[in-house]
């Protein structure tokens, strides 16, 4: 019986991935790169330029304007599923949400989201990243997948003080266990305050949460 179940066991690990489904077209994820870094955009932005490219991010900030709506994200990999790895890449991107397929709404796509970007890669814009000038990989969405953030638990709160058994005869034993627990969403990712820093030490502590569910996406038509 412990053979049986544990082969059960490994064939639903097995199963697991095959049951994911993707979270982009399969037509773009095939025709999409993958493993490329912004970094070799930048250096070979005419080779590159008017392909697609699949990308993942961390919301900076959303910005509507004349053009569409404007993402900067924090660049993050993806599998082949478009699902985010679990280590941001380096550099920041731009992907842009034409004005005729609509308006991505910043209360929705605010900082600190994750998304997955279908994006036709169109060149470099120079533009600030804090009061440092920086020169942004531009791409022309396709599709964005928004992920669902994960659930929120209210803060608990805690008595500073701790009464043993004999108490009043002996003092109260302070907590060092703090007040409350912050929760944050997503991977456990902020972004700091201070945009000068390197995007790469700005990160840290990231865990995959694979079981995080869909939210919602936007396909141009």
């Amino acid at each position: 019986m412990k053979r049986i179940a544990l082969a059960s066991f490994v064939l639903m690990l097995l199963l697991i991935p095959a049951c994911t489904r993707p979270v982009i077209k399969e037509n773009l994820l095939e025709e999409g790169t993958r493993d490329v870094s912004l970094s070799a955009l930048s250096a070979n932005q005419n080779l590159y330029r008017g392909k697609l490219f699949i990308l993942g991010g961390i919301i900076a900030n959303t910005t509507v304007t004349d053009e569409g709506t404007v993402i900067e994200a924090l660049y993050v990999p993806v599998d082949d599923k478009g699902y985010l790895e679990e280590a941001p890449g380096r550099g920041r991107y731009l992907a842009i949400w034409p004005k005729a397929s609509g308006i991505l709404d910043p209360m929705l796509y605010r900082r600190n989201r994750e998304i997955t970007v279908a994006g036709t890669f169109e060149g470099l814009r120079k533009g600030k990243l804090g009061k440092t000038t920086y020169l942004f990989p531009v791409f022309d969405a396709v599709q964005v997948f928004l992920w669902k953030e994960a659930p929120y638990y209210p803060a608990y709160y805690y008595s500073p003080y701790y009464y043993g058994p004999y108490y009043p005869y002996y003092y109260p034993y302070y907590y060092s266990y703090p007040y409350y627990y912050p929760y944050s969403f997503g991977f456990g990712f902020e972004f700091g305050n201070e945009y000068e820093e390197h995007e790469e030490n700005e990160f840290h502590g990231r865990e995959f949460q694979g079981g995080s569910a869909p939210s919602r996406s936007f396909e141009r038509r």
